[in-house]
């Protein structure tokens, strides 16, 4: 490493970057601010020195990753640092750009500072295939409640031995008739609004099967991989991928698990241990999908259902072994913990923690090791 190294602090906005750099003889400056534009950020960089004696850190946010990514093309080392990791003073009452540039220069000096992963173009874009569908499925969702409270509040019950939302109740749904003509034409605007979000939702679903082909070759086997076990789909698994990029970065399935924010809370002290509900402090994202896929295990092991094997055709045997235990053992626990009268969704939720550590080992027979991957870890 350069004895000159200097270190760049950025606070991103939309339109300007504050730009503050800690000097090897200790002292931190203040440049100023500049335009979020590239061509402001190549003269900073032209001004500040050669790239082999730069790093430069900015935090995650809404801007994105493009200016890593400039970052990178031109040589530069750069870190995109975990917001809520950023060590603070708790009586600091002043927060201005300058000052929060400043704080993650010096902190980056010192190595307090915990970099995330960053994903390349095609698994961002994926990433965000993935949740326009989620967003599509909650739009579904809100417009099938109004259905069913508008049919409520005018006293319309859904038939015995019918299924909400299915293509039985499509056609009760379909023959249904008010006697007012204005109560009509609201109803009939609700469901053509469902026909719609039904459309969205397949049509994002074929974009996200079409966008695959565009991952790294590992990514994809990664993918295709994830799909064997049961409750994982192929949009499920590209969620996993989009979100986690690489499962290597992680060192075992525990911090896998704590990312997802699907470990319990703890404060302990001295004798004392308390553990409470799930942090929720990781990815969202992930942690939904991953409940959602967690709901298929209350039912009994199927090991010669036809679409499990359709998606476990092509799969390496140590894979396809790793997708049977997890579907007999998670099967087993389900069971096990609803009998001992645990709340649904606290099962549901802890079968997904346990998912994860099946997913995590098959990351590690599918993907190859950090060395060729080629891409950066984060803590």
């Amino acid at each position: 490493m350069p004895t000159r190294m200097r270190h760049v602090g950025l606070d991103v906005h939309a339109e300007t970057i504050a730009v503050a750099v800690a000097e090897p003889d200790g002292g931190v400056r203040e440049l100023g601010v500049i335009r979020h534009r590239p061509e402001a950020v190549r003269k900073l960089l032209a001004k500040l020195g050669p790239a082999g004696q730069l790093r430069v850190c900015y935090e995650a946010g809404p801007t994105g990753y493009p200016l890593y990514w400039q970052l990178a093309a031109l040589g530069v080392h750069c870190d995109v640092i975990a917001p809520s990791l950023v060590p603070t003073k708790a009586g600091d009452r002043v927060k201005t750009d300058r000052k929060d540039a400043a704080r993650l220069a010096r902190c980056y000096r010192a190595g307090d500072l915990t970099a995330i992963w960053v994903p390349d173009a095609a698994t961002e874009a994926l990433r965000d295939l993935v949740r326009a569908r989620e967003v599509a499925t909650q739009d579904q969702l809100r417009a099938r409640h109004r259905v069913s409270k508008f049919l409520l509040r005018h006293g319309y019950h859904r038939p015995e031995g019918i299924r909400a939302w299915t293509g039985r109740h499509a056609q009760w749904l379909a023959a249904l008739r008010f006697p007012l003509p204005t109560l009509q034409v609201v109803f009939d605007d609700y469901r053509a609004n469902l026909a719609l979000l039904a459309d969205r939702i397949a049509r994002l679903e074929r974009a996200i099967e079409a966008a695959l082909p565009t991952l790294a070759p590992a990514q994809q086997a990664l993918v295709g991989a994830l799909a064997t076990l049961r409750g994982v789909r192929t949009v499920t698994a590209a969620t996993v991928v989009s979100e986690l990029g690489t499962l290597r970065r992680f060192a075992g399935p525990r911090p896998l698990m704590g990312y997802a924010g699907l470990v319990p809370r703890e404060h302990s002290s001295g004798s004392k241990v308390h553990r409470g509900a799930i942090t929720k402090s990781g990815n969202a994202h992930l942690r939904r999908v991953l409940v959602e896929a967690a709901w298929a295990y209350r039912h009994r092991p199927n090991l010669a259902s036809a679409v499990l094997r359709h998606r476990q055709q092509d799969q390496p045997a140590p894979v396809v072994a790793i997708a049977t235990r997890a579907q007999q053992r998670l099967c087993a626990r389900y069971h096990r913990l609803t009998h001992q009268g645990k709340p649904p969704l606290a099962v549901a939720t802890t079968i997904a923690r346990e998912l994860l550590g099946f997913i995590w080992a098959i990351g590690q027979l599918v993907e190859p090791p950090p060395a060729a991957v080629g891409t950066a870890c984060c803590a």
